[in-house]
């Protein structure tokens, strides 16, 4: 089985450059799951008659959204935080409610969740650290555990933050900026010590490679990007992930997408 994860920046902006859909006939993904969509689906105009679409939308109009293109139909379609982990944390703060921007997509499948999250970006003056830090990080690992006790998890996404040096290009001069801070690291660390694996880094090591770039100084071109988006699997899973690649060589948006290959016994 074939997922693909991709922070598309606006999925009318890709399909209107005519690299959407080529890219989906191109590599075929059993399941894709997007973030950043800022569409409701009826917005999207995209035409993959093979494929199911699940969507989850910003209430906000044009911002944030998740969406899953699926062949296999899931038995059943989870959005946003449950009820119970929603009373426990307090989600608004200044900027709204992030469990109102469509930031948490999941399907039910027969022997798996898939779940595609667009993480809230702590904002360049760090103003939404705290937040994220304190109750998006706890409560969206907490999701991930308790959907665990199902099945075992695949879940994917931009969680925007390069967990170790080796994730962004200019680590010394990025050290406490927003994206490499001290806090968004211990989210990944929290999911690893979870039992969660980053499947990338099961077959690749080193640095180099990365799914995100500024668009100043022509930094995709001199590949000075950030790894920020991951496939993280149940530890149950691990021995059954057979690929995992990032495709820098994708347009469209300023992440390329990631893909995990598993076989699903």
């Amino acid at each position: 089985m074939k997922l693909i994860s991709w922070n598309v920046n606006g999925i009318r902006a890709v399909h209107r450059k005519d690299l959407f859909v080529p890219f989906v006939e191109k590599y075929k993904p059993d399941i894709l799951c997007l973030q950043e969509t800022k569409a409701e689906q009826h917005q999207s105009e995209v035409d993959l008659p093979e494929y199911e679409e699940y969507w989850n939308s910003a209430t906000k109009k044009g911002y944030a959204g998740t969406a899953i293109f699926t062949r296999v139909k899931p038995r059943s379609v989870l959005l946003d935080f449950p009820s119970d982990i929603v009373s426990k944390f307090a989600f608004k703060d200044s900027y709204g409610d992030t469990n109102s921007e469509g930031r948490v997509l999941a399907l039910e499948f027969e022997k798996f969740f898939a779940v595609t999250v667009y993480t809230p970006n702590s904002k360049p003056d760090l103003s939404r650290l705290k937040l994220r830090h304190s109750v998006w990080d706890t409560a969206f690992l907490l999701y991930m555990k308790q959907l665990e006790k199902k099945k075992p998890v695949i879940f994917c996404g931009d969680l925007n933050v390069a967990h170790t040096e080796d994730d962004l290009a200019n680590p010394k001069a990025n050290e406490g900026e927003h994206g490499f801070t001290k806090e968004e690291r211990e989210g990944i660390d929290s999911i690893i010590k979870a039992g969660f694996v980053d499947s990338f880094r099961i077959f690749t090591k080193g640095k180099g490679h990365y799914s995100w770039w500024s668009h100043f100084a022509k930094s995709r071109e001199r590949n000075v990007g950030w790894r920020i988006d991951y496939f993280f699997v149940s530890k149950a899973l691990a021995s059954s992930v057979k690929k995992a690649e990032i495709l820098p060589q994708v347009l469209g948006s300023d992440h390329c997408p990631i893909t995990l290959e598993i076989k699903i016994e």
